[in-house]
């Protein structure tokens, strides 16, 4: 492509890395859990899981029991998410007999993953948001956002030089285009100084705007989940290949490439009304996960109990994921915030 078509954008070279339909990290693998490259919080702990299930009911009776809505997840994975979800859920009254679960998943080989986890619950598969009916929706976007393409600028006076991926003597390399001016980053030239980078995904606004404007019409809720930032600030573009760090250009399609999430650009898109982000571990400690971490310990020993200690820890302390980890609700204007963002 590059010889082809010259240097390509940081977003289309983290597209074709991903979903490439014969070379793509996602079309062609399992890339969760110790044999994978990464772990995700669902597959840390159940109580993660559990959690959100929680949260999406006491949503759902907040708004009035909705009779009938969309259980939306973006990007399930496993299915190992929305299994804890549902399971959580199901001596909710009236709360399985309402919902029509969506599954939002580009890659065959997670659809096929999931079918055999949740099968159950007679999931429709989708590869994009639009084609879910309109309605209520109750979403979860756990770890979703950040393995949207991202695009990186570096400020050059009063205008922007775009970071692309050409190839130097056989090798991928960064390069960076002629300086020019970009409407969509003129606001950052208040809060940014020469040489700072700003990262921009244009398709994780569009997502975000989508679903706020069903929110809005229809009533619901959606809960992101991820990694990132207030506001975008440094290059967090970075690749994951057997739970280690490597270079984002030396594995095309063989490892992982994630960004880290603009939470404030999430929240501009967005039409409905949005909580601040909170923390991870402020956020799953008010939802009451360390009393039913403590209710789980009365049936474990051993080496059990020790995997389960260090789970509740991993998923709230802030040296691990209660930190850098973050969830945001978005939310209809009319309606009281979702719980533990509040």
């Amino acid at each position: 492509m590059i010889k082809a078509q010259g240097p390509l954008s940081i977003a289309t070279f983290f597209t074709e890395c991903l979903l490439h339909p014969k070379y793509g990290y996602y079309t062609t693998r399992d890339p969760f859990g110790a044999q994978g490259d990464f772990t995700t919080a669902p597959e840390i702990s159940q109580m993660y899981g559990e959690m959100l299930g929680l949260f999406l009911a006491q949503t759902w009776h907040d708004q009035g029991n909705v009779a009938a809505f969309n259980l939306i997840e973006l990007g399930p994975g496993r299915g190992t998410l929305m299994a804890d979800i549902l399971r959580a859920t199901r001596t909710i009254a009236g709360f399985h007999s309402a919902l029509q679960l969506h599954l939002i998943e580009a890659s065959p080989t997670l659809q096929a993953l999931q079918a055999k986890t949740l099968s159950a619950f007679n999931p429709t598969w989708h590869t994009q948001l639009d084609t879910v009916p309109q309605g209520p929706l109750f979403l979860v976007a756990n770890e979703f956002f950040d393995a949207l393409p991202i695009r990186q600028f570096i400020r050059d006076g009063q205008q922007w030089r775009e970071r692309c991926v050409t190839v130097t003597e056989g090798d991928l390399t960064y390069a960076l285009t002629e300086a020019a001016p970009h409407a969509t980053l003129a606001d950052r030239l208040a809060d940014t100084k020469q040489g700072d980078l700003v990262e921009t995904c244009a398709p994780a606004q569009a997502i975000a705007q989508e679903i706020g404007g069903r929110i809005t019409q229809h009533g619901g809720v959606a809960l992101i989940a991820d990694y990132g930032n207030r506001r975008s600030l440094g290059d967090t573009l970075q690749s994951l290949r057997s739970h280690h760090r490597v270079p984002p250009l030396l594995h095309p399609g063989l490892a992982d490439l994630t960004a880290h999430v603009d939470f404030e650009a999430l929240a501009k898109a967005s039409p409905s009304a949005h909580t601040r982000p909170t923390d991870q571990g402020v956020f799953l400690e008010r939802l009451g996960i360390t009393p039913r971490a403590n209710q789980l310990v009365k049936s474990l020993q051993g080496s059990a109990l020790t995997s389960h200690i260090a789970a509740h820890r991993r998923l709230t302390h802030p040296s691990e994921m209660g930190t850098l980890f973050k969830a945001m609700g978005l939310f209809p204007a009319s309606a009281p915030p979702p719980p533990g963002l509040d």
